[in-house]
C-alpha cells in the first residue's frame, strides 16, 4: 500500500492516526469502503448503496482509493470495470464495522430515524435478505411506503433460486406478500430497534398474503448486521 495525500489535505502530522484520516474521513469514503464490504463491485451497485452521492463525486473517490492502494480496479465480464478491496482494504473490514456498532449503540435512534431514505433500505434489505425460511419457489414481496411520493411509494423484492432482485417497477409477477408500512416503521425493523410483531400489534404495518410467508418476516427480512447491537441510548 502506498498511501498519500496531497499537502493541501494532509494534517501535517506524522501520527497515523492522522495520516489514515487523510485517506479515510473525507466526505462518502468510509461509506463506500462500506459498500465494498458488503459485496457490491460494480459503479452502479455501488451508487444503489449511495443514493445520494453524485457520480461524478464517487468516480473521484475511487480514484483517490485506487491511488491509496485501498482498491484495485479489476475488468469484468463484458468489459465492465470492477472494483475490489486490496489487502489493505479488506484490513479496514473491523474498523469500518466497528464504527457502525458504535453508532447503533450510542448515537440516538430517534435521530437515526430522522435520515430515512427508501433507496438504501430497500437495497440493504436485498442484500441481507434470508431466502431459507420462503417457500423454494419464486416469490415476490411488494413493500409499499403509503406516506411517499408516488414515485419512491412501491417496491418488490423478487426471490427466485436463493437470488434476490429490488425492482423500482413493477416486475408484472404474482404479489405472494404485500407490505404496507411507514418508511419509519420499516427501517425501525431493519435497525432492530423494533420487532415485525411489535409494529403489527401497533397497526403500523400490515401484511396481506402467503401465510407462510407472512409469519416468517421476520425470519427471512435478516435485518441490519449492526441491528443485534445492545443499545446504549434510548
Amino acid at each position: 500500500m502506498h498511501a498519500s495525500v496531497d499537502d493541501v489535505g494532509s494534517y501535517g502530522q506524522f501520527c497515523p492516526i492522522s495520516m489514515a484520516a487523510e485517506v479515510l474521513c473525507q466526505r462518502w469514503t468510509v461509506l463506500i469502503v462500506r459498500e465494498l464490504l458488503c459485496g457490491s463491485t460494480r459503479f452502479n451497485d455501488l451508487r444503489r448503496g449511495l443514493p445520494r452521492m453524485s457520480p461524478a463525486l464517487l468516480s473521484k473517490r475511487l480514484k483517490e482509493l485506487e491511488r491509496a492502494g485501498v482498491i484495485e480496479p479489476r475488468p469484468g465480464p463484458r468489459g465492465v470495470a470492477e472494483y475490489h478491496l486490496s489487502r489493505a482494504g479488506e484490513d479496514l473490514r473491523p474498523i469500518v464495522l466497528g464504527l457502525g456498532a458504535w453508532g447503533q449503540r450510542w448515537v440516538d435512534s430517534q435521530l437515526s430515524l430522522r435520515k430515512l431514505d427508501p433507496s438504501l433500505l430497500m437495497w440493504d434489505m436485498r442484500r441481507n435478505l434470508r431466502p431459507d425460511p420462503l417457500p423454494p419457489r419464486r416469490c415476490t414481496i411488494h413493500f409499499q411506503y403509503p406516506e411517499l411520493p408516488e414515485s419512491r411509494r412501491n417496491w418488490w423484492l423478487v426471490i427466485d433460486r436463493g437470488e434476490v432482485d429490488l425492482c423500482k417497477d413493477d416486475p408484472g409477477f404474482d404479489v405472494d406478500l404485500l407490505v404496507t408500512t411507514p418508511l419509519r416503521s420499516m427501517t425501525a425493523i431493519w435497525m432492530g430497534i423494533t420487532t415485525v410483531q411489535r409494529e403489527m400489534e401497533s397497526g403500523q404495518l400490515e401484511l396481506e398474503g402467503d401465510t407462510r410467508i407472512r409469519r416468517s418476516m421476520q425470519q427471512w427480512l435478516g435485518l441490519s448486521p449492526f441491528a443485534a447491537e445492545v443499545r446504549q441510548v434510548s
